[in-house]
């Protein structure tokens, strides 16, 4: 375990188009809606930042939990995601706050234009977070380490009260300009805190990008 904090800024992952239209829940690309994605995409793109700050930190069993060394979990499904890891990796990241201010904005203007603006910031998080998670499954691989897939506090039995710990051992107020309210919501909103289990051999878990091993059935973006 280290108690520093690093703090990594990536440049734009390339934007997905098949994932937005995924999230606004289009199953069609329609050249009125494609039209509408290319314009809020070129509004939005050069506001956006891709920031991540992460520790790392020991899993030790302790009296049937885990002890993660900043919390003690008693979470069965982080238990399966980390079964055999010895490490882990917690980190935050963000894509800032420009897309909430267009989010709002366009609410009240044009509803169509925030149901868009709210999948590319769903579409852009997810890329910044496969981004960094690729970073760290290459970085450990060099050692012979391989990476689970990510887990995040209010996901299945891992309470969302975690996030407190969270941001208490990597303050990423300070380091990425990301805040936790009392309702334990993340400004900016599209924001991520999530565990990356760190197991020994560099092949990494098959269900890093697979939903039929994700517990969570009920997801609207669940890809059947």
């Amino acid at each position: 375990m280290t108690d520093t904090v690093f703090i990594k800024n990536y440049i734009e992952p390339p934007f997905d188009t098949s994932e937005i239209l995924r999230y606004m829940g289009c199953k069609e690309a329609d050249p009125e809606v494609l039209k509408l994605v290319e314009g809020c995409i070129n509004e939005v793109r050069s506001s956006l930042t891709y920031r991540v700050c992460y520790r790392q930190f020991t899993i030790t069993e302790k009296d049937g939990s885990l002890d993660l060394a900043f919390v003690v979990s008693q979470s069965e499904g982080l238990r399966r995601n980390l079964g055999g890891c010895k490490s882990l990796i917690l980190f935050a990241a963000t894509i800032g706050l420009e897309i909430d201010r267009l989010i709002a904005k366009y609410g009240r203007l044009s509803p169509s234009k925030a149901l868009c603006f709210q999948a590319i910031g769903a579409e852009r998080i997810e890329s910044l977070c496969k981004s960094f998670n690729d970073d760290m499954k290459e970085t450990l691989a060099k050692s012979g380490f391989g990476t689970r897939p990510r887990f995040s506090p209010g996901y299945g039995d891992f309470p969302l009260e975690v996030q407190k710990d969270v941001f208490r051992v990597l303050n990423p107020a300070k380091n990425i300009g990301l805040s936790l309210n009392d309702s334990l919501l993340m400004t900016p909103s599209k924001s991520v805190t999530a565990i990356i289990g760190i197991s020994e051999g560099s092949q990494s878990c098959i269900a890093n990008e697979r939903c039929d091993k994700c517990d969570k059935t009920d997801c609207t973006f669940r890809r059947l």
